[in-house]
């Protein structure tokens, strides 16, 4: 081939509609983004669909990338002495395609939580919270082998042969991955069987605290210090577990001392005074209700206060607890009743040694 063909009106005008083509698709891309899904998003935005704006907000940057690939393509066919049948070239355009739409469904996966919370609202599913960041994971990972067999099988590559490969070095990786195979095996437990959930109070041996995140791996618990405690799934599932979250109602328990000096008939008065009082607070479970002269303490006579809250919750149960000892203290003052302070008597037993002198010894 002369040069003088080479740079010939014909080859010089389809190099032109090449590059025209291709600069005109980049000219729709930057358009495309600009206009066209900004003011799709603002659209759907205002009509209130927001799962409609996260498909498009997950698929915009494969969608520009696809009018590139696009670009590419159509110009392919006017470029000369490139053959755009070539089967590298083919496979490539379709390796790009599979490619860009794994990347647009990956992305809308990271939304997923909002379509499960979706459809446990409108179809009554009932998945429960600790199962999304799973089922998100899950789908993921789903997506990446889809897209990776797509465009491996473009190239003739035997998926199977890979699959059997792995399965062959499975017990190496199994020994070589021992503890994160425990954890992800502890983390389906802990979701089969929902000892907690996410956002649920837990005491364990080891730590105790308000669980954030569940992941294959490990359980994140943030302490009432604030802390953020990582537990392997593996070591939490084999723990005994108090879940707080979990409580019908809240016990209460305490004893109060009045003065040995307070008469039967007052006593009397303060134990049904402070029964009736439980009796008629919203806040208390009417069940178990129990207010009874205990015993003859050290330093008075202990009356015994035993209830239930209806509520679970730390704060509010800390509230209806502070109401009742308000209305105890009330109750001691309107019938002149003194709570008994501990004290100690001290006595003095004065003698004389042998020599005249004063010996004093103390005695409790």
């Amino acid at each position: 081939m002369s040069w003088k063909l080479f740079f010939s009106y014909e080859f010089m005008n389809d190099v032109g509609i090449s590059v025209g083509i291709f600069v005109l698709f980049l000219l729709f891309r930057k358009l495309f983004a600009k206009y066209v899904i900004a003011l799709i998003l603002k659209w759907l935005r205002k009509e209130n669909h927001p799962f409609f704006s996260h498909i498009f907000s997950s698929f915009e940057k494969p969608i520009q990338w696809l009018f590139i690939l696009l670009g590419i393509y159509i110009s392919a066919w006017y470029f000369p002495y490139f053959n755009h049948s070539n089967v590298l070239f083919v496979k490539l355009v379709k390796s790009a395609i599979i490619f860009l739409v794994g990347w647009g469904l990956f992305n809308l996966s990271s939304s997923s939580k909002f379509l499960f919370t979706k459809l446990n609202k409108r179809f009554n599913f009932e998945i429960d919270e600790i199962l999304i960041p799973f089922l998100s994971k899950v789908l993921r990972f789903i997506i990446v082998v889809v897209a990776f067999s797509g465009i491996a099988e473009q190239f003739n590559y035997n998926v199977v042969g890979l699959v059997g490969g792995l399965g062959l070095g499975g017990l190496a990786i199994a020994l070589a991955a021992k503890d994160a195979v425990g954890n992800l095996f502890g983390g389906v437990i802990i979701i089969t069987e929902k000892p907690f959930t996410i956002g649920d109070w837990i005491l364990t041996p080891t730590v105790e605290g308000t669980v954030e995140t569940i992941t294959f791996r490990s359980t994140r618990i943030r302490t009432f210090a604030q802390a953020l405690v990582t537990v392997p799934n593996a070591k939490l599932a084999n723990e005994a577990i108090t879940n707080w979250s979990k409580m019908g109602k809240r016990r209460f328990v305490s004893t109060i001392s009045v003065t040995y000096e307070t008469p039967k008939e007052k006593l009397e008065g303060v134990i049904k005074k402070i029964e009736d009082m439980l009796k008629t607070h919203s806040g208390i479970h009417q069940d178990t209700i129990v207010t009874k002269f205990d015993k003859y303490g050290v330093d008075g006579l202990d009356i015994y206060i035993y209830f239930f809250t209806e509520t679970t919750a730390w704060l509010e149960f800390l509230k209806i607890k502070e109401e009742i000892n308000y209305n105890i203290m009330d109750i001691l003052t309107n019938e002149g009743v003194s709570l008994a302070i501990p004290n100690r008597k001290l006595y003095v037993d004065s003698k004389s040694d042998v020599n005249g002198k004063v010996r004093c010894e103390f005695l409790k």
